[in-house]
């Protein structure tokens, strides 16, 4: 009624005089505008929060994601944010979506995901560009907030973390047993110069089977009795293997060995010839064998 207005410390004030801006803005405190000729604008200089739509969007290897974001921006100019610009908090929030699917399509999913700092700087670098010159508005910071993936997308991933654990597992499994190989091996060499000390590692090997309180207790047997047959069956050889030699040493030529000579067979005078041949059938008879 008066004209006094407050202005608090964080806002500026613009005066419009008719429609035309005064050249000199009001400060923070009490201050005095015409009623008749003057309109006073107040505009807020502290930092706004303004929260991104999910946008959704194909990276650039073809994977459809949904990603949120939030925009941290204040006005540093509040004559080109007034005077530009019909309202820079809803112009903010559209150049913030559109810049977020620009982002998205020239992004991979796997920089999406850990490369989260590359992709908050570039997408602050594309919001500011269009609103701190023309507008007065600086973009302080961008954040993606949220990424959304796909359900098959995410069995996927899933089944290719399971992979590379199980890859890494049997890496060290196998490198484990490498390296329990070799000290086997030193205790091999170790033990065979001392055989006491096998058979200790025998007794101690049985210690521990028994002291798990087990019904049954099996004794292995003794390694010096192995070897002991050991070097008996390579003292005795076979007789096969000697009469092989012997024979083959009575036929240099390798040639086949004679028949033996069979007998001939008589007839009985007093038998006639035809009953002896009508009597006996003729599979029945033997054939003699001449000697060669």
């Amino acid at each position: 009624m008066f004209g006094f207005k407050v202005i608090n410390q964080y806002e500026q004030g613009i005066v419009f005089r008719f429609g035309k801006m005064l050249p000199d803005l009001r400060g923070p405190g009490l201050t005095w505008v015409n009623p008749i000729s003057d309109r006073l604008r107040k505009v807020n200089m502290q930092i706004i929060t303004a929260a991104v739509p999910g946008q959704e969007g194909i990276t650039r290897d073809n994977v459809t994601v949904r990603v949120d974001a939030v925009v941290y921006y204040r006005v540093i100019d509040p004559v080109k944010a007034l005077i530009n610009v019909q309202n820079y908090t809803f112009a903010v929030s559209q150049v913030a979506q559109t810049s977020l699917r620009s982002v998205i399509g020239h992004s991979d999913l796997d920089q999406l995901l850990s490369e989260r700092d590359k992709v908050n700087a570039k997408l602050k670098e594309v919001i500011d560009a269009p609103t701190e010159e023309p507008w007065g508005i600086r973009v302080e910071r961008v954040e993606v907030k949220d990424i959304s993936l796909p359900d098959s997308m995410k069995r996927s991933m899933s089944r290719q973390a399971e992979a590379e654990r199980e890859r890494r597992a049997r890496i060290i499994s196998a490198d484990g047993e490498y390296q329990a190989s070799k000290k086997l091996a030193q205790a091999a060499t170790v033990m065979s110069a001392d055989p006491a000390a096998l058979q200790l590692r025998l007794l101690q090997t049985v210690v521990e089977v028994a002291a798990e309180k087990n019904s049954t207790l099996v004794m292995p047997i003794p390694v010096e009795l192995l070897r002991f047959f050991d070097r008996a069956a390579r003292n005795v050889t076979p007789p096969a293997a000697e009469a092989e030699p012997a024979a083959v040493a009575a036929q240099p030529d390798r040639s086949l060995p004679t028949m033996p000579t069979l007998p001939a067979l008589a007839m009985p005078a007093d038998v006639p010839a035809n009953a002896a041949l009508n009597a006996v059938p003729l599979e029945a008879v033997p054939v003699s064998a001449e000697p060669v």
